[in-house]
């Protein structure tokens, strides 16, 4: 059995106050290309369809006609709602569209059902986990363990009731530990969004969304697919593509990827003012209608340089200088180390910074309560 994995499509996103509606048309008439040449038997889009939970207008109706377009051939598709989506919105109408086969997660309730396929093989069962926080999981199961995004991940998943003799796909949107991240993503201070790719062991496939780099968690049996566009520089060297996964006979995986060509690229461009502003840099490239960011490499600031760059690179995002006084001006320490601490131990290093004595005991089980309200954990 074939499916067409799909994550992150972020429509309606605006990156440095670019639109890139042009640019997500083009590349899902692209995925609808390779979906005609492929004939898959379902479609896995595993969360973030919009980039807000309200979406404007412009990209409800592109999702639409992306929608509109696989119903009218007739293949099954399995949508969950990710971080960036509104359950709510997401899964409104699901029960009827169900007929159609376009199947939408509901809004988590502690339980998930599987849509099951058959094929010469047997049963191929889907279940469909939109992006959990802990406390969508607590609401459900309290007398449980789900302080920790891994432990609610597990909790859910543990009460699936899988059948370990069929083969088994699941389409969800978490951050599972080892995977690379971008910027374009959003990122929990100290990991704490981290979930154990072991939770996963009884599934043939695990189709993930969330993070835009495609890759393998261990191996492909849990895959990313990545984003069909570039929605950061730290991007820039991604190649994007769809991910075909094949499910033979129980055990037998293959998994294979469709390299995805976008309208613009998204390039940077490092050197001196007058070296990028030079005919023979630019000419005969896709520089000036690619999405850019440069880096200029002068001694001294060039007067007005983003206005008489855009003469050339028409859509320039991002302009910055290395030279010897921004490297002076950019040493920052410990930003990493920012990164992997706790949230409750970063903010009793601040309020111990601030005022010369240590959180209390009181002190720190009432920060702790604030940051899981406020962050839904």
């Amino acid at each position: 059995m074939k499916f067409i994995h799909l994550s992150d499509l972020h429509l309606g996103i605006r990156v440095s106050d670019f639109s890139l509606a042009e640019d997500q048309r083009y590349i899902l008439e692209r995925i609808t290309g390779i979906i005609d040449r492929e004939k898959p038997d379902g479609i896995i889009i595993a969360g973030d369809i919009y980039d807000k939970t309200v979406p404007p207008a412009e990209a409800v109706a592109m999702f639409d006609d992306f929608i509109s377009g696989i119903a009218k051939r007739n293949i099954r598709t399995f949508i969950i709602s990710g971080n960036h989506d509104s359950a709510e919105r997401v899964s409104f109408g699901s029960r009827i569209m169900d007929a159609s086969g376009i199947h939408f997660s509901p809004v988590y309730n502690g339980k998930v059902s599987p849509v099951v396929m058959d094929d010469r093989f047997g049963r191929v069962n889907v279940y469909m986990l939109p992006f959990l926080r802990p406390s969508s999981v607590r609401a459900f199961y309290p007398d449980e363990d789900t302080d920790s995004y891994s432990s609610a991940v597990e909790t859910a998943v543990r009460h699936l009731e899988i059948d370990p003799s069929e083969r088994n796909i699941l389409v969800t949107h978490q951050f599972v530990t080892g995977a690379l991240r971008s910027d374009s993503e959003e990122v929990s201070v100290g990991g704490t969004d981290n979930v154990s790719a072991e939770i996963f062991s009884e599934f043939d496939y695990v189709a993930l969304g969330h993070i835009h780099r495609p890759q393998n968690i261990g191996s492909e049996r849990i895959r990313y697919c990545g984003t069909p566009l570039k929605y950061s520089f730290s991007e820039a060297g991604h190649k994007k593509s769809v991910t075909v996964t094949e499910l033979l006979k129980k055990g037998e995986l293959s998994v294979r990827t469709e390299e995805l060509i976008p309208l613009r690229d998204m390039v940077e461009l490092k050197g001196s003012y007058e070296e990028l502003m030079s005919k023979s840099f630019y000419e005969g490239t896709s520089y000036i209608e690619d999405y850019v960011h440069i880096t200029l490499t002068d001694e001294s600031d060039v007067p007005d340089a983003v206005s008489k760059l855009r003469m050339v690179y028409k859509r320039l995002m991002k302009m910055d200088y290395d030279n010897a006084r921004t490297r002076r001006q950019n040493i920052i320490s410990g930003a990493a180390e920012v990164k992997e601490t706790d949230p409750v131990k970063l903010f009793g290093e601040f309020f111990e910074a601030q005022n010369n004595i240590p959180l209390s005991a009181e002190q720190a089980a009432f920060a702790e309560d604030i940051i899981k309200e406020a962050w839904q954990i």
